[in-house]
């Protein structure tokens, strides 16, 4: 009888072992759920006002602006309705684009890096891009590799642009201003714990 106890409490252990190294190492379970996003457009420091409802101005700030800019030669006029005046928009271009190919798992989609002709860049994945989920999945910008070379050296000199937003969808990640594109030119989703690359994209 003491043995069937035994063997029934090793049996438990040793499944508690098995979920805990399945979900809590492994994270299994990220490869039956997906984590779709859908941003917008990253937003440039060069567009302006921010469209927060906070920063709003009330008809007496509007009127005393206006008594200000009256009163010192400086004739814009400004309405609650119209808010202050407005300033032309930023060209967004696409200084380069590329593309994801399998690594150790299936990813797709564009990737293009944008700018507003300023030195604030965005990496932006395209609402096409898919790949699996996993565990602590990153977005790296790899220098002195290609999407299909050695894998071993995306993580030799990378840029970690932080943990990855979403498995599918359009996400946007800014790309500090030192960091030089034509050296740093492959975009990677690197799983840190296993030290393995879901995908990667050529943007040289």
């Amino acid at each position: 009888m003491n043995r069937k106890i035994l063997f029934a409490f090793g049996g438990v252990v040793g499944l508690a072992v098995l979920g805990f190294l399945a979900f809590g190492v492994f994270g299994i379970q990220t490869k039956f759920t997906n984590t779709t996003v859908d941003e917008a457009g990253p937003v440039f420091a060069s567009a302006g006002a921010s469209g927060l409802p906070s920063d709003d101005v009330d008809e007496q700030t509007v009127d005393d602006m206006n008594e200000f800019m009256a009163d010192n030669d400086m004739p814009a006029e400004v309405s609650v309705d119209e808010g202050m005046p407005s300033m032309p928009e930023p060209e967004i271009i696409t200084l380069v684009s590329g593309s994801f190919v399998d690594r150790s798992h299936p990813a797709v989609g564009t990737i293009n890096v944008l700018s507003d002709g300023t030195e604030q860049r965005f990496l932006r994945f395209e609402n096409d891009f898919a790949t699996d989920n996993g565990p602590d999945l990153n977005v790296y910008l790899s220098a002195g590799a290609t999407a299909d070379g050695d894998a071993g050296l995306f993580d030799d000199d990378f840029i970690d642009l932080g943990d990855m937003k979403g498995n599918q969808g359009a996400q946007n990640y800014e790309i500090p201003t030192d960091v030089d594109l034509s050296v740093y030119d492959t975009v990677v989703i690197w799983c840190v714990r296993f030290g393995v690359a879901f995908g990667a994209a050529d943007i040289s």
